[in-house]
């Protein structure tokens, strides 16, 4: 749309000035300046410097006190149509593919209609179509998306100019082929996020105004009638709208839209409140709602997903997770079919909500670094082998795998960590005497069938949870050299969170084995006879279960 062709019929359509992203909410005059002005409430709120109204006349409303502003139409871009959009993405590698094809030794040979022929053939093969960012805002003439692309299964139009559901399906209707189409895309933000934390707060607000610049993605006006543009969709499966604006009421109305759609990528959205998804969604196998700040008490209305195989509540400010249709040790009817939860970045700080996770009777996959749960333990590694052994069937924890030796001794750890409480609960060695109180098994809901699994520790394996000092982290341990029967035992004062590795370094420096290839074990008057291996650098000696009185064996070579 040029400028000297700007009427009423802009308003609501997207615009592009200066680099910024916004909707147009009026066109008209504005006293007591004269000729046309743009109303603009921009995606970038600190771009604008009003609410819509001027010298006490309201023009149009904003959702940010500061949110518009009036430009001259001259300075506001419309964007242009899909197949413009495409040929100019596609100019540059046309012109390198042709560059390569026609260079003969040294001569270059031109022929006169070849480019034309060449991209009409490059274009009609393409099975994904790349249009980020590139200021696309209509469909363009009648079947021509259909002429140019018509194997398309891909199609990403995120960061664009498109203002509503209707435009999209008038693209969409001309791709028989869509399954998979992006609106806008997370990447920025889950990459930029975990590093949030270590910057100033100067540097912070600037990081953040870049991230809203990249991902100021469409803002797609609502259809009243969604299931009208139905057909344009019918073969989507993946959907990613992340950074539109969109509130869990909207997405539920546009879904009668999306009949066959498996994944809904929503993150850093305005979703907080969940309702239930009645008739709708009931295919989907992944959703994404990482970076909303969800109403907690919301989260059992998604629960009844029949297909829903991944969860991301990442970032989402959850403190707890209930599932109130089953007692400790018995399963859930809810999430029926959940392989993978994602919980990073959460204000979780009670291992309640762990043993409710072990209410889910498909839960594989979980991931929940950066909650407060995980710093009340010594170290990390213990924290993980908690989880481990409060969750029976995990085979991945943040990431990374567990393998059945990890889940052995997390589990024989975590009988040991608690065997004196379960003792004192009313636990009993004897099977038949064995009755620990409601509020231990409320608490430790996995540990009777741990018992019955490795048998119940005994009493010197026991340990005793003492006070968080670092006089009761340290344990004293004796390093002897086998094969140096010349070099005198040495005794050390050393935290149980200490790593292999750092042990290693203490030890060149104590030894003076530079550039020596440090191996080691060690032993326990507990065991007597057997010498356990300790082959992983980055896990603390605790997770070798070292003891206080314990001889570490030191080889190298």
């Amino acid at each position: 749309m040029k400028a000297l062709e700007v009427s009423e019929a802009a308003v609501g359509r997207r615009v592009s000035c200066d680099g910024q992203r916004g909707t147009v909410r009026y066109v008209g005059p504005v006293p007591p300046t004269e000729g046309l002005w743009l109303g603009v409430e921009w995606d970038d709120p600190e771009r604008g410097k009003h609410d819509g109204s001027h010298e006490g006349v309201r023009y149009f409303t904003c959702r940010h006190p500061t949110g518009g502003s009036f430009v001259r139409p001259k300075k506001a871009a419309f964007g242009v149509d899909y197949v413009t959009a495409l040929k100019r993405r596609y100019q540059v590698e046309l012109r390198e593919a042709i560059g390569e094809e026609l260079r003969i030794s040294s001569k270059t040979v031109t022929m006169v209609g070849f480019e034309d022929v060449k991209q009409k053939q490059r274009l009609e093969n393409l099975t994904e179509v790349g249009l980020r960012r590139c200021e696309v805002s209509g469909p363009g003439p009648e079947n021509e998306i259909r002429n140019t692309t018509p194997l398309a299964r891909s199609l990403d139009l995120s960061g664009n100019l498109l203002s509503s559901w209707e435009v999209l399906a008038a693209i969409g209707e001309q791709l028989d082929s869509l399954q998979e189409l992006q609106l806008s895309s997370g990447e920025v933000a889950r990459t930029l996020l975990p590093s949030f934390r270590s910057l100033p707060r100067s540097a912070l607000r600037s990081v953040l105004l870049t991230r809203a610049l990249l991902h100021s993605h469409n803002r797609l006006s609502i259809s009243s009638e969604p299931s009208r543009l139905s057909p344009a969709f019918s073969r989507l499966r993946l959907l990613s709208l992340n950074s539109c604006a969109l509130t869990w009421t909207q997405v539920l109305h546009c879904s009668s839209m999306w009949q066959h759609l498996e994944e809904l990528y929503l993150a850093d959205n305005d979703v907080t409140e969940l309702l239930r998804p009645d008739a709708v969604l009931q295919t989907l196998r992944v959703l994404d709602l990482s970076g909303n700040r969800l109403l907690q008490e919301t989260l059992p209305e998604i629960s009844g997903l029949p297909r829903l195989e991944k969860l991301n509540l990442s970032g989402a400010g959850l403190s707890a997770i209930r599932f109130s249709d089953a007692s400790p040790g018995e399963k859930t009817a809810s999430f029926p079919a959940l392989k993978t939860l994602l919980l990073d970045d959460n204000n979780i700080s009670e291992w309640r909500v762990v043993n409710e996770l072990e209410k889910l009777p498909d839960l594989l996959h979980l991931s929940c670094r950066r909650n407060p749960l995980l710093q009340k333990e010594k170290n990390l590694e213990t924290s993980r082998q908690i989880v481990i052994a409060r969750l029976s069937r995990l085979e991945l924890l943040d990431m990374r795998q567990v393998s059945p030796d990890e889940r052995r001794g997390a589990e024989l750890d975590y009988c040991k960590m608690f065997g004196s409480a379960w003792l004192k609960a009313g636990g009993h060695r004897e099977p038949e005497n064995d009755h620990p109180n409601a509020e231990f098994t409320s608490e430790h809901p996995r540990f009777l069938a741990l018992i019955r699994k490795y048998g119940a520790p005994d009493e010197g394996e026991l340990k005793e949870q003492k006070p968080f000092a670092l006089k009761n982290q340290l344990l004293t341990v004796t390093f002897v050299c086998p094969e140096d029967p010349e070099r005198k035992p040495v005794e050390k004062k050393l935290p149980g969170s200490m790593t292999v590795q750092k042990v290693k370094g203490l030890l060149h420096r104590l030894l003076r084995l530079p550039g020596a290839q440090i191996k080691l074990s060690y032993t326990s008057s507990k065991m007597a006879g057997r010498e356990i291996e300790v082959d992983n650098d980055l896990k603390p000696l605790e997770f070798y279960s070292v003891e206080d009185g314990d001889r570490i064996l030191v080889r190298w070579s």
